[in-house]
């Protein structure tokens, strides 16, 4: 299935000598069958598209310029294969397909695809490789905007999500954007965020303390990164770049709690256009952003709680107005915490339901102060919709 959907990476630029101990050195890759799979964990996957973005068409050249820059970088042990790029559809949705075909035949195995765009609009490719899960899942952005406009007909790289909210039947429980710019945005979209309960975060809020974000990241099952959310001075490889964002050393921080996620399942970079790029500066910096995810994935902690045991510490609050305990859990192996948050029973059943949901060490202290902190809220009132 997957040699179906996949073209193989040119000789000519790959099948070098790389200097020993580099990336490029140790990586398998995909040039005339397609790499062995037994024990790997991660696998590069490139998508050359960008016909739905009308305003960044170049953005389609950009995984093997990507590709170039990863390879020149240092490391390993890094359980991964580089599997080409996916072949481009007959028209975008068969692009959608193949994208979906992939990451689905991936991540069923346990492998994480790691897709290099290629269009933000190949994150709606990405978000349907989860609509055979019998589950629902929580997608992360890393953006400056929504990309959600809210119209009928016509379907871009401007409102994918959009299209992801209306698709059904719906597998998505949260939506979650790092790193907005209240001035890009529509006040429609932001008030829509609003009324579905999801998380946006703006972009001075999340700078404030970068690791606030972590607790958002270890929610997410798929995380989408649009180039553009870092500052236009340190990624200019994208016409629609803003001078405010990200430092290029936040958006490495960000990939890294998204590798240590145990949750997540996929990750995307989309939008670099390597024609306006400088001296290969943009390509670096997601090189570098993939090697920090990379690193994160070797460190994961497998501290999910899922069973209540001596690794976790339980401390209990009591909201005097709430006239009900808060109950957190932190992990000795990590430091990471973890909220409950109870939910009614299920028709027909009188059990109450109870969630872990990640939290931070100033959502425990926000609750010591007898305040109810918005991950607790916003997560009961989605299930309450």
């Amino acid at each position: 299935m997957l040699n179906e959907m996949l073209s193989p990476l040119s000789r000519e630029t790959f099948d070098i000598q790389w200097p020993e101990g580099t990336l490029g050195y140790h990586t398998p890759k995909y040039f005339d069958k397609l790499p062995e799979l037994e024990g790997v964990r991660l696998a590069i996957v490139g998508i050359k598209e960008s016909r739905n973005q009308d305003l960044n068409r170049g953005c389609s050249e950009g995984p093997d310029f990507i590709r170039t820059a990863l390879y020149q970088l240092y490391g390993s042990s890094i359980p991964w294969v580089d599997l080409g790029n996916i072949k481009a559809g007959h028209d975008i949705d068969d692009s959608y397909f193949a994208l979906k075909t992939v990451c689905w035949e991936l991540i069923k195995q346990d492998i994480i695809p790691i897709i290099l765009g290629g269009s933000n609009d190949m994150a709606y490719g990405q978000y349907l490789a989860y609509t055979d899960y019998d589950k629902t899942i929580d997608l992360l952005a890393i953006d400056s905007r929504f990309d959600l406009e809210a119209r009928e007909e016509g379907f871009d790289a401007k409102n994918y999500l959009y299209r992801i909210i209306s698709h059904q039947p719906t597998h998505l429980f949260n939506f979650i954007n790092l790193g907005y710019q209240t001035y890009l945005v529509n006040p429609e979209e932001i008030r829509l965020i609003d009324k579905l309960f999801f998380d946006a975060i703006r972009l001075g809020e999340i700078r404030k303390d970068i690791e606030e974000a972590e607790p958002y990241l270890r929610a997410a099952d798929m995380v989408s990164i649009d180039i553009s959310a870092v500052r236009l001075s340190e990624a200019p490889a994208n016409p629609m770049g803003s001078p405010n964002g990200f430092f290029a050393h936040e958006l490495c921080q960000l990939a890294r709690y998204a590798g240590l996620s145990d949750k997540l399942s996929s990750i995307g970079f989309y939008e670099f256009n390597p024609e306006f790029d400088r001296q290969g500066q943009t390509a670096a910096l997601l090189a570098q952003a993939i090697w920090y995810f990379a690193d994160g994935f070797m460190n994961r902690m497998q501290d999910l709680p899922r069973v209540k045991n001596k690794s976790f510490v339980k401390y209990t609050t009591t909201l005097k107005a709430g006239k009900h305990d808060l109950v957190f859990y932190k992990s000795k192996k990590s430091g990471r915490w973890w909220m409950e948050v109870t939910l009614p029973p299920i028709k027909g059943s009188k059990k109450e339901r109870t969630h872990l949901v990640p939290c931070s060490y100033n959502d425990y202290l926000m609750a010591g102060k007898d305040e109810l902190p918005d991950k607790w809220w916003k997560f009961h009132q989605k299930y309450m919709l």
